[in-house]
């Protein structure tokens, strides 16, 4: 689930960006508890915001790709309240957090454009609430089928979209091949995965 933000707030925000880093895959940008110091544009890539649970399991709480902002939510924090990883090869863009609140404060369009995606953040964050409050993976998997127009991502990031619905990824690609075996007529839907 991962939403596009108005041009006009990730420009202008660029245009105040002072640095540039560029993280392979796997590396971390900022960990949990880090003072914040940036609000960090994502130009190119992919990064999670992630956050350790007492099992082992990674909760995603945001994937930001390409013309996004990473944990917008920083901008009003003194501490990052997750890790963020690059899932692939990434570049970000940061922006002094002061200078992202200075600007804020003196232009009114980009005080509004930032209400308006993170508007549409809140929309996004029910919608996720929702689909973990559901209780199987197969539901899980269909309503963020629903959610996101019936396409999957490429096959190398299934185990974003497991993560995102906190299904484990084995439980993720089952369910997976129980629908093509449905979609081709091997199996009748309604049947429990288990039962072939």
């Amino acid at each position: 689930m991962i939403v596009i933000m108005s041009e006009l707030l990730f420009a202008r925000f660029l245009e105040l960006a002072e640095r540039e880093h560029s993280l392979p895959a796997g590396s971390v940008l900022f960990r949990m508890d880090d003072p914040v110091l940036s609000l960090f544009l994502v130009t190119a890539g992919e990064l999670r915001l992630v956050r350790a649970l007492p099992d082992g399991f990674q909760l995603t709480l945001q994937r930001a790709g390409s013309a996004s902002i990473l944990a917008e939510a920083s901008l009003f924090a003194d501490r990052y309240h997750c890790d963020a990883l690059a899932t692939e090869e990434s570049t970000v863009r940061a922006v002094p957090i002061t200078k992202a609140k200075a600007a804020l404060e003196s232009d009114r369009a980009l005080a509004s454009s930032l209400l308006r995606h993170l508007a549409g953040e809140v929309h996004q964050t029910r919608t996720r609430t929702e689909i973990l409050s559901l209780k199987s993976v197969a539901a899980r998997v269909a309503a963020w089928m629903a959610c996101n127009g019936g396409v999957l991502p490429p096959k190398g990031r299934w185990h974003h979209v497991a993560s995102e619905i906190a299904v484990t990824p084995e439980a993720f690609y089952r369910e997976l091949a129980r629908r093509r075996r449905c979609a081709a007529g091997m199996m009748h839907p309604r049947m429990p995965p288990d039962i072939i």
